[in-house]
């Protein structure tokens, strides 16, 4: 039998994808492309792979985007990846193009690079997602691998490019409507499944307790910080929304004043038997200032969800853990 193994909570889609397939394979060269070109901060990222089946979109293969220097300016990333494609067509594996893939560190994935990139994969394929792999997670025993797409609304919004207040509010979209997480299945063959069992077989017994370890791990502070540092971002978003709001309300005032005053000697002209003032373009006297643009507040808000959720996660599993030991505690004595 295949082995596997769910990842995430997605929700109803609106797209005939219900969900997604990925090999061991894939897993295991998403993960070993980290571990040569992304210790530290560095973020890698690559292209994946498959076909889609019925309602299901099976991703078999992957490669990675070369490392080079932002002098490198005769490197051709379209022209790579099309060379890439064209060389697995020829040894008969699946090239056709169904998304890409990025490395985080804590989960810090909510960008506008990100919405950038997905939506020109998503707008030119339908059916494109993102993989998004924590090594941090990953690290600690528990394979995170989830997988994201743009909502409809978002996409509407990107493709109008208008990220104004009024236009976010025309079309519903908030923080928690912009990414829609699609479940994934890791699907094994008999071949490695007989691997698996013989690497349990051999493994130690402190391997398998590692992950029952009652401290909490250093992932739990550092996600912690980051939420801080999220969260101090949005007040500031909001003191500069709030300083434009009252920028343009005293605009708005200076603005019937004028009016007032422009009618007030109009009127007083008219009974002396005088001229009239002339109409004056009263948008170039009043030029309104500009209005911050709200996607920056929505990528910080969806940010700051995201760090909760992890957060939720880390703290379910640690007081399970404590909890555990407590009844097992209170049973020995």
């Amino acid at each position: 039998m295949s082995s596997r193994n769910e990842t995430g909570s997605g929700r109803t889609l609106d797209f005939p994808v219900k969900q997604i397939q990925i090999d061991g394979l894939v897993v295991l060269k998403i993960i070993k492309h980290y571990q040569e070109e992304g210790q530290g901060s560095e973020v890698v990222q690559g292209v994946l792979l498959g076909l889609v089946v019925e309602d299901r979109l099976e991703i078999t293969n992957c490669f990675p985007f070369p490392q080079h220097n932002d002098d490198d300016a005769d490197f051709d990333e379209v022209h790579y990846q099309m060379e890439m494609m064209r060389s697995l067509r020829h040894v008969n594996i699946d090239h056709l193009h169904v998304g890409w893939y990025q490395s985080t560190s804590y989960s810090s994935f909510v960008s506008r690079a990100l919405v950038d990139s997905q939506f020109s994969y998503q707008h030119a394929i339908e059916e494109s997602v993102v993989l998004i792999y924590d090594p941090v997670k990953t690290s600690q025993g528990s394979l995170c691998l989830k997988a994201y797409r743009l909502t409809p609304k978002l996409m509407e919004i990107c493709k109008e490019k208008d990220f104004s207040a009024e236009g976010l509010k025309k079309a519903s979209l908030g923080y928690e409507n912009m990414f829609e997480e699609v479940p994934i299945v890791t699907k094994n063959s008999h071949l490695i499944n007989v691997l698996l069992w013989e690497l349990e077989d051999k493994s130690t017994v402190a391997d398998k307790h590692e992950l029952l370890n009652l401290s909490s791990s250093s992932h739990m502070e550092k996600s912690l910080q980051m939420l801080m540092d999220r969260v101090d971002e949005m007040s500031q978003d909001i003191v500069k929304y709030n300083n434009y709001c009252r920028s343009l309300g005293k605009q708005q005032q200076q603005k019937h004043q004028y009016v007032q005053r422009r009618q007030q000697e109009n009127a007083q002209r008219q009974s002396r038997g005088e001229l009239q003032l002339p109409e004056e373009d009263l948008s170039k006297m009043f030029k309104p200032p500009p209005q911050p643009p709200r996607m920056d507040t929505l990528l910080i808000a969806s940010q700051i969800n995201t760090y909760c959720q992890t957060i939720k996660e880390l703290t379910s599993q640690n007081l399970g853990k404590l909890f555990m030991a407590e009844a097992l505690q209170e049973s020995s004595s």
